[in-house]
């Protein structure tokens, strides 16, 4: 050690500093920013109050990161959330004793087993939220465990039996008949950070990814079990509010489970004359090439009609529904499993919903909205959209549903010039006015009256063919998310349970509307 000069007053801590051995490291080897940045953050969380800064100069730009977080795994549990919130976050604390045997040195130096009482400290914070994903990270001390072990074990057995002793002490939860909830259903839209602490932890494995301690199983098991107990049994106000949500959503999701479950079992069943378990009213297209196939999800019975003759069965498949569906931001999956009409539809689809969501199972490459050019159409899609970006999201991250746009007008000309069609269709009242003014100016004329379609089904198939079906004429709009967090918020207030901000938006934007423009 060598003395290079003094410290200020009050300054104090340890530098070190580390070069890497080129003899043990590959010369190409280098520091992974992100990583370091990723784990120095990780460690603020797990040792609240620590500050800790990574400065990277190599380049010509300097890179530096400060990390300094006092609320701990609270904040870091906040930090990996991403949807939005059921309950708040949840502290889950205690301490707790027990025997191990270990290898001691003996008075003679040798080495025999002796009982030695540890102590292990428990911290969970976490928290429920609306999305399916599950987030857990667990950690023993400072190190992190990646792939669980006994404390993780613990948790989760404590979460469900908790879970299931709750939900059936509650009135109006869980019918009598009704299977016990399972791990999977209580892990749904949770995020989660498990610590434990102790002295000369177990691990096994080189790697340190796996907790070993038998202990660590039970006694994380019984702090988490008394702590829950409490919050969902709690009687206060906002408590017992957010533990009747939680345990809601934690039995809705077993109900889906359970519907999941018996419409794969319904659609694998087949006998010798049903070629498949899929709705009757489905007219299937004869192709088995996803790519090319489309689906089209039409309004009402009459259009379906003409549809089936408009399009081209080799590749177009027709599902006709029933004017408005559910709207299925405002349900459970459970509720909305059971709901005809969107039940067939994902059934239809073939991919399944929520976490069961697989996007190679899709049985279209396209998925297309086929409703009425009018309010009422208008509201369908917007209903569509909503059990698509809830239940099967990743069809529109993956750019493949689309709102086909069938025309609103048609002008029939009574002297068309050579070269032009007989029949002009415009898709909007401004669009109609604009087309008749340039034909007044070419002189050519029309008959009068300008017709205006009131729905689909007044369509010759010919008509709806050239206008709406056929890829060569056809307009399509492609529904996508461009930001999935902006696009949850836009559902929630629209089409959400709450009310108020809806209402904010309608009067706001009842300001901004050309009273003149209003077609009433």
């Amino acid at each position: 050690m060598t003395r290079v000069g003094r410290v200020n007053k009050g300054v104090t801590g340890t530098r070190v500093r580390f070069w890497p051995d080129r003899q043990i490291f590959t010369r190409d080897a280098d520091f992974a920013y992100d990583e370091l940045v990723t784990r120095a953050r990780q460690t603020s969380f797990i040792v609240p109050g620590l500050e800790l800064s990574i400065r990277d100069e190599r380049g010509d730009e300097v890179r530096q990161e400060r990390f300094r977080h006092d609320g701990g795994i609270a904040e870091f549990c906040e930090f990996l959330a991403t949807d939005e919130a059921v309950t708040d976050v949840l502290r889950l604390r205690g301490v707790d004793h027990f025997t191990e045997t270990v290898p001691l040195l003996d008075e003679a130096g040798h080495m025999t087993p002796q009982d030695v009482e540890r102590e292990l400290g428990v911290d969970v914070a976490l928290r429920w939220g609306m999305g399916y994903d599950t987030e857990v990270r667990s950690f023993v001390n400072v190190i992190a465990t990646p792939k669980g072990g006994s404390h993780l074990l613990g948790f989760e057995r404590a979460l469900t039996k908790t879970f299931n002793d709750a939900v059936r002490q509650t009135r109006g939860l869980m019918k009598a008949g009704e299977s016990d909830l399972v791990k999977e259903d209580v892990l749904e839209g949770l995020t989660a950070v498990v610590t434990v602490r102790l002295a000369e932890p177990q691990f096994e494995g080189q790697t340190k990814e796996v907790l070993g301690t038998p202990a660590a199983s039970r006694i994380v098991s019984r702090v988490v079990a008394a702590e829950l107990k409490s919050f969902l049994s709690s009687t206060r106000k906002a408590e017992k509010a957010q533990a009747r949500a939680v345990m809601e959503k934690v039995v809705n999701a077993a109900r889906t489970r359970v519907a999941a479950r018996q419409q794969r079992d319904t659609q694998r069943r087949k006998n010798a004359l049903e070629s498949s378990a899929l709705p009757a009213k489905l007219a299937d297209c004869r192709s088995n090439d996803v790519e090319r196939s489309e689906l089209f999800i039409v309004e009402g019975d009459s259009a379906l009609g003409t549809a089936k003759l408009a399009r081209d069965s080799e590749y177009q498949a027709l599902l006709p529904i029933r004017g408005k569906i559910l709207n299925t931001q405002k349900k459970s999956s459970g509720e909305m499993l059971q709901n005809t009409e969107c039940a067939a539809i994902i059934q239809v689809v073939g991919a399944g919903s929520g976490r069961s969501f697989d996007l190679e199972q899709a049985r279209y490459g396209k998925i297309i909205f086929m409703a009425d050019a009018d309010t009422d159409g208008a509201h369908i899609r917007c209903l569509l959209t909503t059990l698509f970006h809830k239940h099967m999201r990743e069809l529109l991250t993956e750019r493949r549903v689309y709102s086909a746009v069938p025309p609103l007008h048609r002008i029939e000309l009574s002297n068309p010039k050579k070269g032009m069609d007989k029949y002009v269709y415009t898709y909007s009242d401004d669009e109609l006015q604009r087309r008749l003014a340039e034909l007044t100016k070419k002189g050519i004329r029309w008959k009068d009256p300008v017709q205006r379609y009131k729905g689909l089904g007044e369509m010759d198939a010919d008509q709806l063919a050239e206008t709406t079906m056929d890829p060569r004429h056809r307009t399509l709009r492609r529904i996508t998310i461009d930001d999935a967090e902006g696009a949850e918020q836009v559902f929630e207030m629209l089409m959400g349970n709450d009310v108020a901000p809806r209402k904010d938006f309608i009067v706001q934007g009842a300001y901004e509307v050309d009273a003149e423009a209003i077609d009433a």
